[in-house]
């Protein structure tokens, strides 16, 4: 009887045992004799996961399998995620259709320079280089631009500035709404730009020009316009620039301004005056706060016991002052003021130690007169110190009267403003004044790691005009993105709510939540919490990936995003809530 080899299979049984399913895999060989056909069992498979089980029986039905690494190459990884973050935030603000409702190459160019400076902030020729390598550059079609493109690209968004910002204000300011401005400067590198003087440089950049803007926000911090000014513009001088952008550019009838005492003078008070539909809120100066004293009509007892207290005085006619007392920053400022008298008084008795030792020839009183100069104003102490200098000694005094005048006016300040009591209490104002905290944060974005404002290095006035223009819209993607991703961050979620209901005096205190998320660095669902720029970096590790199957390299190759991990995912379930 003739006999044949048959195939190799696997044979899977199931058999039910007082209420439980066994199942049985055997490897088995099919032999036929003549018309029969027996089974050669072997080997029992069972003990195999099921997954391998599945690949040796297609592999048995004539399946070839090769190893994944060698199945396909990956040809090229660019990172993604933050690239995907950043546009779904432009696209869900419509940001593109508020730089222009028409879709162009100059529009595609402007919110890839807005990303860009989210992503990986640098000059406009890195720009070209740095989107090649994460997947803006292909997300909006912008693979091929150089950097004169760019700068095209900027001169078109600046003749658009007037209605960009028109459509913002259209949006966050309504009439009767709370606006804050503030001013600061940025150094310039180079000597070419008219706009960069030498002035009251914030940045601590001795020795070089500075630029100066400022920005207008609505209530929250959230930027609806921004202005450039030569270096050396003195804050006052860009108020009534700001008068007429809120009532001429944008039409509002009634709006209250935030300013600083450095910048809402007298002077740019009684410019605002001329306006009836436009109120202001600003604070007075220490030198109007010590005659407020000198002539009774603030008394510090009172105010130590009240902490707030509203005020009249015939200086300040149609006005309403609210004098306020925190105690913790008068002790602030008392200890720093004991601390710099201290500091000083030691390098003048270094200094008379110095003179005495000179014994063959003696000081004369102007030498001596330099060094000690150099030494009472290092710690701005002059006005405390009264110096006796002669050839060959030297000798103070502390002018403990003088002393004495300023600390009556530690922890004391005093908010003015025009607003009625119908229209804003008088702790609401404190709370208003204080928002300008918002502006001084938005600054801070500008000019640090986020978005790097600084160094300024373009040559046209309109080019550094357009340059802070990009920043600012920048930072309005990045506001709404610390907003939607506060769980995230470590921001308290709840000082929205708590800034207009806190006592408007004394020193503000994170809530629970935000203390157990600067303890613990987790949010309640276990995610590790992040600031702003390490957020950014994290979702830059997820990938898009090239791939190419390895088995036909003349077929199109295929793309495959890392899967988010939780964060990634969470982070991008925000945006789109």
């Amino acid at each position: 009887m003739a006999t044949r080899g048959g195939a190799v299979h696997v044979a899977t049984t199931k058999r039910v045992y007082k209420g439980k399913t066994y199942v049985t895999h055997l490897l088995r060989r099919s032999i036929r004799k003549g018309k029969t056909v027996t089974h050669e069992t072997l080997g029992n498979l069972s003990h195999l996961p099921n997954h391998l089980i599945d690949l040796i029986k297609r592999s048995l039905k004539g399946e070839t399998f090769v190893p994944a690494t060698d199945a396909f190459r990956i040809t090229r990884s660019l990172p993604h995620g933050h690239v995907e973050a950043v546009l779904k935030m432009i696209r869900k603000l419509g940001l593109d259709d508020l730089v222009a409702s028409e879709p162009s190459q100059r529009r595609n160019l402007v919110i890839a320079m807005i990303a860009e400076r989210l992503v990986f902030p640098s000059s406009k020729l890195a720009n070209t280089r740095h989107w090649h390598d994460t997947t803006l550059a292909e997300e909006l079609d912008v693979a091929d631009a150089d950097e004169d493109q760019l700068y095209d690209a900027m001169d078109w968004l600046l003749e658009r500035q007037a209605a960009i910002e028109k459509k913002l204000a259209k949006r966050h300011l309504t009439d009767g709404a709370l606006v804050l401005y503030d001013v600061t400067s940025s150094y310039y590198e180079g000597k070419t730009c008219p706009l960069a003087r030498f002035g009251h440089d914030r940045d601590g950049k001795t020795g070089l020009p500075i630029i100066v803007y400022g920005a207008l926000t609505d209530a929250d911090g959230r930027p609806v316009a921004v202005q450039v000014f030569p270096g050396n513009t003195g804050d006052p001088k860009t108020v009534p620039d700001q008068v007429e952008t809120l009532t001429k550019r944008f039409g509002l009838s009634r709006v209250v301004l935030v300013g600083d005492r450095g910048m809402l003078t007298q002077t740019q008070i009684d410019v605002l005056k001329k306006h009836p539909g436009l109120g202001w809120i600003s604070a007075l100066r220490s030198g109007s706060i010590r005659r407020l004293l000198a002539d009774g009509h603030l008394v510090r007892t009172d105010l130590e016991a009240e902490h707030l207290a509203e005020i009249t005085a015939p200086e300040f006619p149609g006005e309403r002052l609210v004098a306020c007392y925190n105690p913790q920053l008068a002790e602030q400022r008392r200890q720093k003021r004991q601390d710099l008298l201290a500091a000083t008084q030691a390098e003048l008795e270094a200094l008379a130690a110095s003179v005495a030792r000179r014994s063959d020839r003696p000081e004369t009183a102007a030498e001596i007169g330099v060094r000690a100069g150099k030494i009472i104003n290092h710690y701005k102490m002059a006005k405390h110190f009264t110096l006796t200098i002669r050839d060959g000694s030297v000798g103070w005094a502390r002018k403990q009267d003088a002393i004495n005048n300023e600390e009556l006016l530690d922890g004391i300040y005093v908010i003015r403003t025009s607003e009625p009591a119908e229209r804003l209490t008088a702790a609401d104002g404190v709370r208003s004044y204080k928002r300008l905290a918002l502006v001084e944060q938005a600054f801070r974005c500008l000019k640090g790691i986020d978005l790097l404002v600084r160094p300024i290095h373009h040559r046209l006035a309109d080019r550094v005009r357009a340059h802070i223009l990009l920043c600012l819209l920048a930072y309005y993607v990045e506001w709404h993105l610390r907003q939607v991703w506060e769980p995230l961050l470590f921001e308290d979620e709840e000082l929205t709510v708590d800034r207009q209901r806190r006592d408007p005096v004394t020193p503000a205190r994170a809530s629970e939540s935000a203390r157990r998320k600067k303890k613990t660095h987790a949010t309640p669902g276990g995610l590790p919490v992040q600031s702003f720029r390490t957020l950014m970096a994290h979702l830059g590790t997820r990938c898009r990936n090239t791939c190419l199957v390895s088995a036909a390299p003349n077929e199109t190759p295929f793309r495959q995003v890392t899967e988010a991990d939780a964060l990634q995912a969470e982070a991008l379930r925000l945006i789109a809530l």
